[in-house]
């Protein structure tokens, strides 16, 4: 019998916002940089975990949609959940940063801290440590969210018992322009899996601005 899935939660992080399930749960006009925002966000979850002020900002971002996401909910993870995510900037914002430091022959001082956050991977690894993950964990780039290859790939991971479920999404960061989207995948209760279901919810719940619970 074939496996039905479903989006157990979904969340997002983008325009100086904090929303989960479609309902703005935080939001702070006032931060001038991602940095100020971010720091915003982490004290409103009233979170403490010393790591997270060491993290890049795309691991920054991808660490907090992960904590919201997963703050009080009815079906909690374990070390068999996977991680999937998916870009198109890469780590580029990071790059540049380290970039930077080694252009100048005259003032040639690359940061250890900056370097290891030269990969957008890292952002899978700062989750799984905080959640003692030990499934598989991937993180594709592409040009836009594909709905369809995440859905894809989710599957395959649960089918082949490569994973109970799946933390998937979305976590883009360039400059000062953001878009984070993860999703809690699974096969239990919750809205049913479909590619079309995950666009409308990108597109539709967090592709505009939402009204606050």
């Amino acid at each position: 019998m074939e496996k039905v899935y479903h989006i157990a939660q979904h969340c997002a992080i983008k325009n100086q916002a904090v929303y989960k399930n479609g309902i703005c749960i935080y939001e702070d006009e006032e931060s001038e940089t991602i940095k100020d925002f971010a720091k915003g966000v982490y004290k409103n979850l009233e979170l403490k975990y010393p790591k997270f002020y060491k993290m890049d900002e795309l691991c920054k971002l991808s660490f907090l949609a992960s904590e919201v996401l997963l703050k009080n909910n009815e079906i909690e993870i374990d070390e068999e959940t996977a991680l999937v995510l998916a870009n198109k900037a890469s780590s580029l914002d990071t790059d540049r940063k380290h970039q930077k430091s080694i252009t100048d022959k005259e003032n040639y001082f690359p940061s250890p801290a900056v370097f290891v956050y030269t990969l957008p991977n890292i952002a899978l690894g700062e989750i799984s440590i905080k959640n003692k993950l030990k499934s598989e964990n991937a993180f594709f780039i592409s040009e836009s969210f594909d709905a369809d290859f995440i859905l894809k790939y989710a599957k395959m991971l649960i089918d082949s018992e490569k994973a109970t479920q799946v933390i998937c999404g979305w976590a883009d960061l360039d400059t000062d322009k953001y878009d984070v989207f993860l999703m809690q995948l699974t096969s239990e209760n919750g809205k049913k899996l479909t590619t079309q279901e995950i666009t409308n919810i990108y597109n539709n719940d967090y592709g505009r601005v939402s009204r606050r619970a």
